[in-house]
């Protein structure tokens, strides 16, 4: 274990000043020289030294380059003024409502804890939701024992707040996954 830890910590360093080695050949000659490693090592941190070239590059790879989504400037979406008073008037909507919710059912750990922008739902043993603001990101965060973690996007169009990857609107997806948990319908909208 520790000789695995040593190579990497040399991997490292040379992978640092892998500037002055242009090709994948004078790396692995390089981190060959810093471990002492046996001659025959070289297939091995060659094949090592493509993977992490390919990894780590800017240029086109052999394997084809496809493109990733878009960056989204969020700034441009939603003015943060504008992304605040959205976004804190959904979470104390949504903790009132919690709180009368809270009234109905009969769930042992039922509690809601609003502070520094995060409002925590727990439900006892049946799991606890986050949802805090993303300021940067002008988003919802949501943290769900049910679906785990989703970003929502304020979309002007419907006026609510969507999930991009897959359209769902937060207060929906709360209603649905709330009402499976406790059998009990909840109206947030």
């Amino acid at each position: 274990m520790a000789a695995k830890s040593l190579l990497l910590r040399r991997l490292s360093r040379v992978l640092q000043c892998r500037p002055r080695s242009s090709s994948v050949g004078a790396c692995a000659r390089e981190l060959l020289v810093a471990s002492r490693a046996p001659r025959e090592s070289v297939g091995r941190v060659g094949l090592l030294f493509r993977h992490v070239s390919r990894s780590f590059s800017s240029g086109p790879s052999d394997v084809g380059d496809l493109p990733g989504p878009a960056a989204i400037d969020y700034r441009s979406l939603l003015q943060e003024d504008e992304f605040h008073r959205l976004a804190d008037s959904t979470i104390h909507d949504l903790q009132e409502k919690f709180e009368d919710y809270g009234d109905d059912v009969e769930i042992d750990g039922f509690d809601i804890d609003y502070g520094n922008d995060v409002l925590t739902l727990k439900l006892g043993e049946l799991g606890t939701y986050v949802l805090n603001k993303q300021t940067p990101n002008r988003q919802i965060w949501l943290s769900s024992p049910v679906s785990g973690p989703s970003r929502f996007d304020w979309d002007q169009e419907c006026q609510s707040w969507v999930y991009r990857r897959n359209k769902a609107n937060l207060l929906k997806v709360l209603e649905r996954e709330l009402e499976n948990l406790c059998s009990r319908p909840i109206s947030l909208s």
